[in-house]
């Protein structure tokens, strides 16, 4: 269960965060929030996919990252294995709230990075920001204009009929199936009919390059499907 408060360097002075990635520290999670500066990196990486907010009907880019809940193929017990790890994974555990109209840290005091034993400090013996928690409140800031521009771009694809709904069915090595279902893709077809006009509208945006980016990153469905093949062996 989160416990999330507001950062302060009062009630957490003593405060330290684990940056490692492993299985025990969190991050067991099938996708992540992406957004279009970031995905010319993870493209290299992850597929890049939308996802549909069952409680909003908002569509966000996500970087898949397994194929079942609660599975996260790139992280291991001797860290992560890609080279890049995805900037909504690395805030952890921190997001931004507002209060008063002024956006600020909060901390979930329960993740299980967070420790009073060992780790990055979060504020100097004597008073500021200790260089960990200002790279962590520049990552913050990223993320949050990011998932802005996501949603704009997710906004804009739809209204041109550009998002569509797809299924993968995956055969393991050792007969497993796997049936990714709920997530959607560029409809390329529809695409391809674009006018000029609309074409120059989404250049004009920096969403023209985003949607060839999340194209090419349809390559990297096999390489989950070699690692998810690698793990079943080991195992």
């Amino acid at each position: 269960m989160a416990t999330i408060e507001i950062l302060n360097n009062v009630d957490h002075l003593g405060v330290k965060i684990r940056t490692e990635h492993r299985p025990e520290l969190g991050g067991n999670q099938m996708f992540c929030l992406s957004f279009p500066a970031e995905f010319r990196t993870a493209q290299a990486y992850y597929p890049i996919l939308f996802y549909k907010d069952g409680n909003t009907g908002q569509f966000m880019p996500v970087l898949l990252l397994g194929f079942q809940t609660g599975e996260n193929l790139f992280l291991q017990q001797h860290g992560w294995q890609a080279g890049y790890v995805p900037l909504d994974i690395c805030r952890e555990p921190f997001t931004i709230g507002v209060q008063n109209g002024e956006r600020v840290i909060h901390l979930d005091t329960a993740h299980p990075k967070v420790s009073s034993a060992e780790g990055e400090a979060l504020f100097l013996e004597f008073g500021g920001h200790s260089p960990y928690l200002q790279q962590v409140a520049e990552q913050l800031e990223t993320l949050h204009h990011g998932i802005s521009s996501a949603k704009h771009f997710s906004e804009q694809l739809l209204a041109l009929e550009l998002i569509e709904s797809f299924v993968l069915d995956v055969t393991l090595n050792n007969g497993q199936q796997h049936s990714l279902h709920g997530f959607y893709t560029i409809n390329e077809p529809r695409l391809a009919q674009l006018s000029g006009e609309q074409l120059t509208q989404l250049q004009n945006a920096g969403y023209l390059e985003a949607i060839y980016m999340m194209l090419a990153s349809q390559s990297q469905f096999a390489r989950l499907i070699s690692i998810k093949n690698q793990l079943l062996a080991i195992n």
